[in-house]
């Protein structure tokens, strides 16, 4: 994952530019501190503290795993985020194999999960549970669309940097979700994903006005992001979807 880059020489790659000011990097900063931090307040009650909460027990190992899978995919984004604040670019672009191979189990075990969790509420005798399917599977189909572009662009940083903070954002719904707030719990869908889409469009926002122009990037990467969220609904209520998700839980 790559966020702004100071400048540094590089005769085996392409040569970074420094940015115009500091605050270009501070976007990332930000985005570094409150992203783990929503995961944590989002998820402590059912899994990172949950020895102190009255919760349903974990539902087997494939939800441990994916938990482990999503934290370390929100560790390595701080860590992306610090390497490149600290000058080590070097190091980020070692790093960044990682990321590409992290990003491959986010998607593989994310699916897994949300089919999952599917099958426990009732699998094909379920029918809000095959509609709510397209919501999980949904947000892989964003990352890895959002991810594999970035990889794709990763020698060109403007547009690396944007879409793989895009891609980590698109995976905050989950958590938005289970924050204990009254409305989140009552508004369903419409307040996490609303939710995760003011988080996005205060990062466009800011990106905006501190460069004095919308990248493409944001642009394209957004209207995909909010875009998906009616049409996985819109979709969940067809037969096609129906039929297919009931045969993907049995």
């Amino acid at each position: 994952m790559a966020t702004t880059s100071p400048a540094q020489p590089n005769t085996a790659g392409p040569v970074i530019t420094r940015p115009r000011s500091g605050r270009d990097r501070r976007l990332y900063k930000w985005a570094s501190v409150f992203i783990p931090l929503i995961v944590l307040v989002g998820f402590a009650r059912t899994y990172y503290l949950k020895g102190l909460f009255d919760t349903p027990a974990i539902p087997g190992l494939l939800v441990h795993i994916h938990g482990v899978v999503m934290t370390s995919w929100v560790v390595l984004f701080v860590t992306q985020v610090s390497l490149v604040a600290a000058g080590r670019t070097r190091l980020h672009r070692r790093i960044g194999v990682l990321g590409a191979v992290l990003a491959a189990m986010v998607v593989f075990v994310g699916v897994a999960t949300g089919i999952s969790s599917a099958v426990r509420g009732g699998g094909p005798s379920n029918l809000a549970g095959l509609r709510f399917l397209a919501v999980p599977l949904g947000d892989m189909l964003v990352f890895s669309i959002l991810v594999g572009i970035a990889l794709y662009s990763r020698r060109r940083i403007e547009t690396h940097r944007r879409l793989m903070l895009l891609a980590t954002l698109s995976v905050l719904s989950a958590a938005i979700a289970r924050i204990p707030l009254h409305f989140i719990a009552t508004g369903g869908p419409s307040a996490f994903f609303g939710l995760t889409d003011l988080l996005v469009l205060g990062c466009v926002a800011f990106d905006t006005v501190r460069n004095h122009r919308l990248h493409p990037a944001f642009l394209w990467g957004t209207m995909l992001l909010i875009a998906s969220q009616p049409l996985r609904f819109m979709l969940a209520d067809t037969s096609i979807w129906i039929s297919w998700a009931a045969r993907l839980t049995r």
